[in-house]
């Protein structure tokens, strides 16, 4: 039923609470499984700044894209080793239309995530991104939200 799994991941292990359930499927299924990180700059470009500060804030980006690589490696020799047929991208931009955009472009069957289990407040604030690709996605979308973690208490 599903052939690609595409997975967005953040890095952190709320994010990844998804993966024992993507495992499952994708041992039950024989689907790829696409690993996805968006990257997420701290800080942009701004017109007119002091180069000086340019160059850190262009050595800060890269050093997340490095940081960004190395993790997505790590963990796609972790779930190769575990008998999952694995690959891994990143990509730019704003997250939940980056997940989005890159689910249509692999043909990804299914988009499997963790959700933070943020509400009220903090919710409105900060957004949800697991909301917006669910109403925005064109695939089935698999919701899990870990518990155990203080934001799911």
């Amino acid at each position: 039923m599903f052939k690609k799994i595409m997975v967005p991941l953040d890095g952190s292990e709320l994010a990844e609470a998804v993966l024992p359930y993507v495992r499952a499927l994708a041992a039950t299924e024989g689907a790829e499984v696409i690993l996805l990180r968006v990257l997420v700059y701290a800080i942009h470009d701004f017109a007119g700044v002091d180069p000086t500060f340019s160059a850190t804030i262009a050595e800060a980006n890269e050093a997340v894209r490095q940081g960004t690589e190395k993790y997505l490696r790590e963990l796609t020799a972790r779930l190769s080793a575990q008998g999952l047929n694995v690959s891994a991208l990143t990509a730019d931009g704003l997250v939940a239309e980056a997940i989005l955009d890159c689910a249509d472009k692999t043909g990804a069957d299914l988009i499997a995530m963790s959700t933070h289990g943020r509400s009220g407040l903090a919710r409105w604030l900060i957004g949800s991104v697991a909301d917006r690709v669910v109403r925005g996605s064109k695939v089935p979308v698999l919701l899990i939200r870990p518990t155990g973690h203080p934001a799911s208490a």
